[in-house]
Protein backbone atom coordinates (compact mmCIF):
# COMPACT_ATOMS: atom_id res chain seq x y z
CA UNK A 1 0.00 0.00 0.00
CA UNK A 2 1.36 3.40 -1.01
CA UNK A 3 0.87 6.13 1.57
CA UNK A 4 2.33 9.56 2.07
CA UNK A 5 5.13 9.70 4.63
CA UNK A 6 4.34 11.02 8.09
CA UNK A 7 6.37 14.21 8.41
CA UNK A 8 4.10 16.42 10.51
CA UNK A 9 3.12 16.23 14.17
CA UNK A 10 0.72 18.10 16.41
CA UNK A 11 1.45 18.71 20.11
CA UNK A 12 -1.59 19.97 22.06
CA UNK A 13 -0.01 22.07 24.82
CA UNK A 14 -2.75 24.56 25.63
CA UNK A 15 -4.51 22.88 28.52
CA UNK A 16 -4.46 24.09 32.10
CA UNK A 17 -3.09 22.02 34.97
CA UNK A 18 -4.60 22.30 38.42
CA UNK A 19 -2.56 19.37 39.71
CA UNK A 20 0.65 21.41 39.64
CA UNK A 21 -0.62 24.68 41.04
CA UNK A 22 0.85 27.07 41.96
CA UNK A 23 3.77 26.10 39.69
CA UNK A 24 1.51 26.26 36.61
CA UNK A 25 -0.25 29.49 37.46
CA UNK A 26 1.96 31.51 35.08
CA UNK A 27 3.69 28.82 33.03
CA UNK A 28 2.41 25.82 31.07
CA UNK A 29 2.79 22.38 32.56
CA UNK A 30 4.65 21.36 29.40
CA UNK A 31 7.50 23.64 30.52
CA UNK A 32 7.99 22.04 33.93
CA UNK A 33 11.61 20.81 33.98
CA UNK A 34 12.60 17.15 34.10
CA UNK A 35 16.30 17.10 35.08
CA UNK A 36 17.58 19.90 32.79
CA UNK A 37 14.98 20.32 30.06
CA UNK A 38 11.22 20.96 29.96
CA UNK A 39 8.89 18.02 29.48
CA UNK A 40 7.81 19.17 26.02
CA UNK A 41 11.40 19.08 24.73
CA UNK A 42 11.55 15.33 25.34
CA UNK A 43 8.38 14.95 23.26
CA UNK A 44 9.75 17.11 20.44
CA UNK A 45 12.95 15.06 20.46
CA UNK A 46 10.88 11.87 20.30
CA UNK A 47 8.98 13.15 17.26
CA UNK A 48 12.19 14.17 15.51
CA UNK A 49 13.78 10.76 16.22
CA UNK A 50 10.74 9.15 14.56
CA UNK A 51 11.29 11.15 11.36
CA UNK A 52 9.03 14.17 11.98
CA UNK A 53 10.29 17.41 10.43
CA UNK A 54 7.44 19.89 11.09
CA UNK A 55 5.72 20.27 14.45
CA UNK A 56 2.66 22.36 15.30
CA UNK A 57 2.35 23.29 18.97
CA UNK A 58 -1.23 24.14 19.91
CA UNK A 59 -0.86 26.80 22.58
CA UNK A 60 -3.05 28.43 25.19
CA UNK A 61 -3.08 31.40 27.50
CA UNK A 62 0.26 30.90 29.27
CA UNK A 63 2.20 29.00 26.62
CA UNK A 64 4.35 31.76 25.13
CA UNK A 65 7.23 30.24 27.11
CA UNK A 66 7.11 27.21 24.82
CA UNK A 67 7.83 29.30 21.71
CA UNK A 68 10.54 31.22 23.56
CA UNK A 69 12.23 27.97 24.60
CA UNK A 70 12.51 26.65 21.05
CA UNK A 71 13.58 30.01 19.60
CA UNK A 72 17.10 31.45 19.38
CA UNK A 73 18.33 33.48 22.38
CA UNK A 74 21.00 35.87 21.04
CA UNK A 75 21.80 37.57 24.35
CA UNK A 76 22.17 34.28 26.20
CA UNK A 77 24.23 32.80 23.37
CA UNK A 78 26.56 35.80 23.37
CA UNK A 79 26.99 35.57 27.15
CA UNK A 80 27.82 31.86 26.93
CA UNK A 81 30.27 32.43 24.08
CA UNK A 82 32.05 35.27 25.85
CA UNK A 83 32.25 33.17 29.01
CA UNK A 84 33.81 30.26 27.15
CA UNK A 85 30.89 27.97 27.96
CA UNK A 86 30.93 26.41 24.52
CA UNK A 87 29.25 23.14 25.44
CA UNK A 88 26.27 24.99 26.92
CA UNK A 89 26.23 27.30 23.89
CA UNK A 90 26.03 24.35 21.51
CA UNK A 91 23.23 22.79 23.52
CA UNK A 92 21.18 26.00 23.62
CA UNK A 93 21.59 26.55 19.87
CA UNK A 94 20.68 22.94 19.07
CA UNK A 95 17.23 23.35 20.64
CA UNK A 96 16.27 25.89 17.97
CA UNK A 97 17.39 23.48 15.23
CA UNK A 98 15.49 20.37 16.38
CA UNK A 99 12.65 20.79 13.87
CA UNK A 100 10.56 23.41 12.11
CA UNK A 101 8.18 24.46 14.86
CA UNK A 102 4.91 26.25 14.21
CA UNK A 103 2.34 27.61 16.66
CA UNK A 104 -1.40 28.17 16.72
CA UNK A 105 -3.51 29.52 19.57
CA UNK A 106 -6.41 27.30 20.60
CA UNK A 107 -8.31 30.22 22.06
CA UNK A 108 -10.48 28.16 24.39
CA UNK A 109 -9.63 24.83 25.97
CA UNK A 110 -12.53 22.88 24.44
CA UNK A 111 -11.12 19.40 24.65
CA UNK A 112 -8.45 17.34 22.92
CA UNK A 113 -10.56 16.91 19.81
CA UNK A 114 -10.84 20.68 19.43
CA UNK A 115 -7.08 21.09 19.91
CA UNK A 116 -6.44 18.61 17.09
CA UNK A 117 -9.05 20.25 14.86
CA UNK A 118 -7.26 23.61 14.85
CA UNK A 119 -4.32 21.89 13.13
CA UNK A 120 -6.26 21.27 9.93
CA UNK A 121 -4.68 24.07 7.88
CA UNK A 122 -1.21 22.98 9.01
CA UNK A 123 -1.77 19.30 8.18
CA UNK A 124 -3.55 19.69 4.86
CA UNK A 125 -4.15 16.33 3.14
CA UNK A 126 -1.23 14.50 4.76
CA UNK A 127 -1.13 11.88 7.50
CA UNK A 128 0.20 13.23 10.78
CA UNK A 129 1.10 12.26 14.31
CA UNK A 130 -0.35 13.57 17.56
CA UNK A 131 1.83 13.43 20.67
CA UNK A 132 0.46 14.58 24.00
CA UNK A 133 3.13 16.42 26.02
CA UNK A 134 1.60 15.00 29.22
CA UNK A 135 2.53 11.52 28.06
CA UNK A 136 6.29 11.07 28.15
CA UNK A 137 7.70 8.04 26.34
CA UNK A 138 11.18 6.97 27.47
CA UNK A 139 11.76 4.47 24.68
CA UNK A 140 14.03 6.15 22.07
CA UNK A 141 10.92 6.81 19.94
CA UNK A 142 10.37 3.06 19.44
CA UNK A 143 6.58 3.27 19.78
CA UNK A 144 6.17 6.23 17.44
CA UNK A 145 8.44 4.61 14.84
CA UNK A 146 6.36 1.43 15.03
CA UNK A 147 3.12 3.37 14.60
CA UNK A 148 4.42 5.32 11.61
CA UNK A 149 5.68 2.08 10.03
CA UNK A 150 2.27 0.45 10.61
CA UNK A 151 0.54 3.34 8.87
CA UNK A 152 2.96 3.06 5.97
CA UNK A 153 2.30 -0.67 5.59
CA UNK A 154 -1.43 -0.88 6.29
CA UNK A 155 -2.75 2.66 5.75
CA UNK A 156 -5.55 4.01 7.92
CA UNK A 157 -4.84 5.40 11.38
CA UNK A 158 -3.03 4.01 14.42
CA UNK A 159 -3.72 4.61 18.12
CA UNK A 160 -1.41 3.57 20.96
CA UNK A 161 -2.82 1.37 23.71
CA UNK A 162 -1.34 -0.23 26.80
CA UNK A 163 -2.58 -2.98 29.05
CA UNK A 164 -3.68 -2.18 32.62
CA UNK A 165 -5.49 -4.07 35.35
CA UNK A 166 -9.17 -4.49 34.48
CA UNK A 167 -10.28 -2.54 37.55
CA UNK A 168 -8.34 0.52 36.33
CA UNK A 169 -9.96 0.94 32.91
CA UNK A 170 -12.85 3.14 34.06
CA UNK A 171 -10.95 6.42 33.65
CA UNK A 172 -9.83 5.87 30.04
CA UNK A 173 -10.83 5.15 26.49
CA UNK A 174 -10.83 1.36 26.16
CA UNK A 175 -10.20 -0.61 22.97
CA UNK A 176 -12.60 -3.08 21.41
CA UNK A 177 -10.35 -5.09 19.08
CA UNK A 178 -10.44 -7.98 16.66
CA UNK A 179 -9.02 -11.12 18.32
CA UNK A 180 -6.49 -11.94 15.62
CA UNK A 181 -3.49 -9.56 15.34
CA UNK A 182 -2.73 -7.90 12.02
CA UNK A 183 0.97 -8.01 12.92
CA UNK A 184 3.00 -8.25 16.10
CA UNK A 185 1.38 -6.01 18.76
CA UNK A 186 -0.93 -4.51 16.09
CA UNK A 187 -4.68 -5.18 16.33
CA UNK A 188 -7.62 -4.02 14.22
CA UNK A 189 -9.74 -1.62 16.25
CA UNK A 190 -13.49 -2.29 16.19
CA UNK A 191 -14.44 0.48 18.59
CA UNK A 192 -13.35 2.58 21.52
CA UNK A 193 -15.44 2.93 24.68
CA UNK A 194 -14.96 6.01 26.85
CA UNK A 195 -14.68 5.37 30.62
CA UNK A 196 -16.65 2.11 30.79
CA UNK A 197 -17.60 0.29 33.93
CA UNK A 198 -14.79 -2.27 34.38
CA UNK A 199 -17.35 -5.10 34.33
CA UNK A 200 -18.55 -3.98 30.89
CA UNK A 201 -15.19 -3.00 29.37
CA UNK A 202 -14.42 -4.79 26.08
CA UNK A 203 -10.74 -5.21 27.04
CA UNK A 204 -8.10 -3.92 29.43
CA UNK A 205 -6.30 -1.93 26.72
CA UNK A 206 -6.44 1.83 27.37
CA UNK A 207 -5.68 4.61 24.91
CA UNK A 208 -2.42 6.48 25.47
CA UNK A 209 -1.28 9.81 24.09
CA UNK A 210 0.26 8.76 20.78
CA UNK A 211 -1.67 8.73 17.49
CA UNK A 212 -1.03 8.57 13.76
CA UNK A 213 -4.03 9.86 11.83
CA UNK A 214 -5.06 10.14 8.24
CA UNK A 215 -6.53 13.58 7.42
CA UNK A 216 -9.98 11.95 7.47
CA UNK A 217 -9.98 12.55 11.23
CA UNK A 218 -10.77 16.23 10.59
CA UNK A 219 -14.03 15.35 8.82
CA UNK A 220 -14.93 13.16 11.79
CA UNK A 221 -14.11 15.92 14.26
CA UNK A 222 -16.52 18.21 12.40
CA UNK A 223 -19.31 15.71 13.06
CA UNK A 224 -18.66 15.32 16.78
CA UNK A 225 -21.23 17.03 18.97
CA UNK A 226 -19.80 18.94 21.95
CA UNK A 227 -20.12 17.07 25.21
CA UNK A 228 -19.64 18.08 28.81
CA UNK A 229 -18.52 21.72 29.18
CA UNK A 230 -18.73 22.09 25.40
CA UNK A 231 -15.66 19.93 24.80
CA UNK A 232 -14.97 17.99 21.59
CA UNK A 233 -13.73 14.52 22.49
CA UNK A 234 -11.10 12.90 20.28
CA UNK A 235 -12.36 9.42 21.19
CA UNK A 236 -15.76 10.30 19.68
CA UNK A 237 -14.05 11.25 16.43
CA UNK A 238 -12.04 8.01 16.45
CA UNK A 239 -15.31 6.06 16.79
CA UNK A 240 -16.57 7.80 13.63
CA UNK A 241 -13.24 7.24 11.91
CA UNK A 242 -13.51 3.47 12.46
CA UNK A 243 -16.68 3.51 10.34
CA UNK A 244 -14.77 5.03 7.41
CA UNK A 245 -11.32 3.46 7.36
CA UNK A 246 -9.13 0.89 9.12
CA UNK A 247 -7.93 2.00 12.54
CA UNK A 248 -5.32 -0.06 14.37
CA UNK A 249 -4.31 -0.44 17.99
CA UNK A 250 -0.54 -0.44 18.54
CA UNK A 251 0.00 -2.15 21.89
CA UNK A 252 3.08 -1.39 23.96
CA UNK A 253 4.20 -2.40 27.43
CA UNK A 254 6.57 0.08 29.01
CA UNK A 255 8.37 3.42 28.79
CA UNK A 256 5.38 5.69 29.43
CA UNK A 257 4.99 8.27 32.21
CA UNK A 258 1.94 10.48 32.72
CA UNK A 259 3.86 13.62 33.65
CA UNK A 260 0.58 15.46 34.09
CA UNK A 261 0.37 13.82 37.53
CA UNK A 262 2.86 14.63 40.32
CA UNK A 263 3.77 11.00 41.13
CA UNK A 264 4.52 9.99 37.55
CA UNK A 265 6.34 13.29 37.06
CA UNK A 266 8.70 12.41 39.91
CA UNK A 267 9.11 8.84 38.66
CA UNK A 268 9.99 10.14 35.19
CA UNK A 269 12.56 12.53 36.64
CA UNK A 270 14.19 9.67 38.56
CA UNK A 271 14.21 7.37 35.53
CA UNK A 272 15.65 10.03 33.25
CA UNK A 273 18.33 11.10 35.76
CA UNK A 274 19.35 7.53 36.51
CA UNK A 275 19.81 6.83 32.79
CA UNK A 276 22.00 9.88 32.10
CA UNK A 277 25.65 8.96 31.48
CA UNK A 278 26.89 12.21 33.04
CA UNK A 279 24.94 12.19 36.30
CA UNK A 280 23.43 8.71 36.34
CA UNK A 281 26.13 6.84 38.29
CA UNK A 282 26.27 9.44 41.09
CA UNK A 283 22.48 9.73 41.19
CA UNK A 284 22.01 5.97 41.41
CA UNK A 285 24.54 5.85 44.25
CA UNK A 286 22.60 8.59 46.06
CA UNK A 287 19.34 6.69 45.64
CA UNK A 288 20.89 3.50 46.94
CA UNK A 289 22.32 5.27 49.99
CA UNK A 290 19.04 7.13 50.59
CA UNK A 291 17.03 3.90 50.56
CA UNK A 292 19.47 2.21 52.91
CA UNK A 293 19.74 5.11 55.35
CA UNK A 294 15.97 5.56 55.57
CA UNK A 295 15.14 1.88 55.78
CA UNK A 296 12.98 1.97 52.66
Amino acid sequence: MTTKPVRKAVLPAGGNSTRFLPATKAQPKAMLPLVDRPAIQYVVEEAVAAGITDILVVTGRVTRAVADHFDRAPELERELEEGGKLESLEHVRSIADLARLHYVRQGQALGLGHAVSVARAFVGDEPFAVLLPDELMVDDAALMKTMIAAHGEHGGSVVAFREVAKEDVGAYGVADVEPEPVAHALLRLKGIVEKPDPADAPSNLIATGRYVFSPTIFECLERVAPGKAGEIQLTDAISLLIEREPVYAAVFEKGRFDVGTPLDFLEAAVALAADRPDIGPAFRAFLSAFVKENGL
